[in-house]
C-alpha cells in the first residue's frame, strides 16, 4: 500500500527539489544548477539571497518579528510613505498576498459608494482570461469555470467581458457598476497585454461614468515591465491598485493602493489582518524599494529586456514551427506556442532553465530583475536548444 502524502493534493508538482540560491540560479542538493527564469511566478524580483535584502531581515529578525496593527509601526509607516510618494495614492493598506490585496481592493471600491449614499453601486466589471486569486470573491471575479468548480454559489457582484473588448465593457456598466478591475498585462492568462490607448480610453471611461478604475498589477508591478507600475506606459493613473509578488522580493506580502477619495469607507474596524504590515515584511518591502528605485535599476530592466526580446525574435523567425508570437513587456515575456507549452517548459528544463506555463498555450519568461546580459544570452541559447530538441523530434 502507498504510503499517504500529507499534503492537499492541489499541486501538480514538478518532481525537483532545489536546496539553494543565488542571484538568478537555483542549485538542487546534488549540485545541479538552473537558471531561473520562473523566479517563483514573478515574485523573486531581485533574485536568491540578495545580500540587501538577506541583512536588512536578518537584522529585523534580531529585533521584532511581529505586531499587532493595535500598535503604531514606523517602518510601516514609512514603507506606506514612500509608496505614495512615487504612485498616484495617498492611502496603503498591507496585506499578506496579493490574493488579500486584491480582496482589499474590491472593498474598498464597494465602501466607497456604500458611504457616499449609493450602497446599490456594487458590481464590477472584468475581463475573461482574468486571475485575481483564489479566495472566494477573486474566483469570481477572476471567472475561469476551472477556478469556480466545486465551491458553490458564484460570489454576486462580477460581469465579466472579451478580452480587450471596450464596447462589451461599455454595453454591460449599469447604475449598479462601481468599478472595472483588469490587469494591464495578464500573466495567467497568457502574457496579454492591453494597449497604451486602450488604457487611456478605459481611464476615460471610467472619469465618464464615475466608476472607479481598479489595477491588478500584483504581476506587472514593482518593475517587471521596465516601469515601477505597468499603466505608467500609457501616462494614467486608476483609483485603487493591487500589488504583491515582486514587492517582498520573495518575502509574502502585498499592498492595496488607493487615492484618499477612493478610500473614503476604509475607517476604522472596516477592514483588518492579522499578519498583514509586520515588521518582517515592511523590513524586506522597504529595502527591495532601495533597490528598485535606485538610479539605473529600471533602464537596467528594458536594456535587458531588449535583448530578450531580439533573441526571442529571431528564434520565431527560426522556428515557425513551434513559436507563434513572442508577447509582453518588459521582463514579462511569453511564448506563444504552436505545440502544447508543456513539451516547451519541458524541454527548457531539460536544458536547466526554469519558465511558468500560462493559458493562452504560453510559456512565461519571469526572470529576476537583476538578470545580467549575460545571463539573458546564456537563456536564449537554452531556449534555442530546447527548440532544436523538438524540432527534431517533430521531424
Amino acid at each position: 500500500m502507498a504510503e499517504a502524502k500529507p499534503l492537499y493534493d492541489t499541486y501538480n508538482r514538478a518532481p525537483m527539489v532545489f536546496e539553494r540560491g543565488h542571484g538568478v540560479w537555483l542549485e538542487t542538493p546534488t549540485g545541479e544548477r538552473y537558471l531561473d527564469f520562473a523566479a517563483g511566478i514573478a515574485v523573486n524580483s531581485l533574485g536568491h539571497t540578495h545580500p540587501h535584502l538577506v541583512e536588512t531581515l536578518k537584522s529585523q529578525a534580531d529585533k521584532l518579528w511581529h505586531l499587532s496593527n493595535v500598535y503604531e509601526m514606523p517602518d510601516q509607516t514609512r514603507l506606506a510613505k514612500r509608496l505614495c510618494e512615487v504612485t498616484f495614492a495617498d492611502k496603503v493598506f498591507f496585506t499578506n498576498s496579493g490574493a488579500e490585496a486584491l480582496e482589499c481592493a474590491i472593498k474598498t471600491a464597494r465602501r466607497h459608494f456604500f458611504v457616499n449614499e449609493q450602497p446599490g453601486r456594487y458590481r464590477i466589471i472584468t475581463m475573461e482570461g482574468a486571475f485575481h486569486g483564489r479566495t472566494l470573491a477573486t474566483i469570481a471575479a477572476g471567472g475561469q469555470a476551472k477556478y469556480l468548480e466545486g465551491f458553490g454559489p458564484k460570489v454576486e457582484g462580477f460581469d465579466q467581458v472579451p478580452f480587450g473588448d471596450l464596447e462589451a465593457l461599455k454595453a454591460v456598466i449599469c447604475e449598479e457598476t462601481a468599478a472595472i478591475l483588469v490587469e494591464p498585462v495578464q500573466g495567467e492568462g497568457g502574457i496579454r497585454a492591453l494597449s497604451r490607448q486602450w488604457m487611456r480610453d478605459l481611464r476615460d471611461l471610467c472619469d465618464e461614468e464615475g466608476i472607479l478604475l481598479v489595477l491588478d498589477e500584483v504581476q506587472s508591478g514593482v518593475g517587471r515591465t521596465g516601469k515601477l507600475f505597468a499603466h505608467e506606459w500609457a501616462g494614467i493613473t486608476p483609483d485603487i491598485m493591487a500589488v504583491a509578488k515582486g514587492i517582498g522580493g520573495g518575502f509574502p506580502f502585498g499592498a492595496c493602493l488607493a487615492t484618499a477619495d477612493a478610500a473614503d469607507g476604509m475607517t476604522a474596524g472596516t477592514h483588518g489582518t492579522t499578519y498583514g504590515g509586520n515588521p518582517l515584511a515592511m523590513a524586506v518591502g522597504n529595502a527591495v524599494l532601495d533597490v528598485v528605485l535606485a538610479d539605473g535599476f529600471l533602464t537596467h530592466v528594458n536594456d535587458i529586456a531588449l535583448v530578450l526580446n531580439q533573441g526571442l525574435a529571431s528564434l520565431k523567425d527560426r522556428y515557425p514551427d513551434l513559436i507563434e508570437d513572442i508577447r509582453g513587456t518588459g521582463l514579462m515575456l511569453g511564448i506563444k506556442c504552436a505545440k502544447p507549452n508543456a513539451e516547451l517548459v519541458m524541454a527548457m528544463r531539460n536544458e536547466h532553465l526554469l519558465a511558468v506555463p500560462a493559458g493562452d498555450n504560453v510559456v512565461r519568461l519571469l526572470p529576476p530583475l537583476i538578470v545580467t546580459a549575460e545571463e539573458a544570452r546564456d537563456a536564449l541559447s537554452r531556449i534555442e536548444a530546447a527548440l532544436d530538441t523538438l524540432s527534431r523530434k517533430a521531424n
